[in-house]
């Protein structure tokens, strides 16, 4: 598993694992019903705190990307075929401010467009 923490980053740590897990299952690098390494293990591995990677692994859980099964760990849930109402409307939450901050910085509706399109690429490239 591919994960970089840059501790010198403005991004807590918890979040930059979030990140990088979200950005691994998207990717396809890590597949629905995957376990992901026990806390302790992945804590050693990144030289971070167990308590850094519970608390990642709690927010995946309350975001419904894994299930953390007593004594068999975090297991990756299947992605769904189609997105609910409630998916949509947390990521349009979460989008908002971002492409308000992209038109505060300038960029035009083709810049937007052309960079989400890049990202989507990115992530769904097998």
């Amino acid at each position: 598993m591919q994960i970089q923490i840059e501790p010198a980053s403005e991004i807590p740590i918890y979040s930059q694992l979030v990140n990088q897990l979200i950005r691994l299952i998207a990717k396809r690098d890590l597949r629905p019903h995957d376990t992901l390494p026990s806390v302790r293990s992945l804590a050693a591995d990144l030289g971070v705190n167990m308590h850094t990677v519970n608390k990642a692994y709690h927010e995946l859980q309350q975001k419904g990307i894994i299930s953390v099964i007593p004594k068999s760990g975090a297991v990756i849930n299947p992605i769904p075929a189609k997105s609910s109402e409630a998916a949509r409307q947390r990521m349009q939450d979460i989008l908002h401010p971002f492409l308000a901050e992209a038109i505060v910085y300038g960029m035009t509706r083709d810049e937007i467009l052309s960079l989400t399109s890049s990202l989507i690429s990115e992530l769904t490239e097998e």
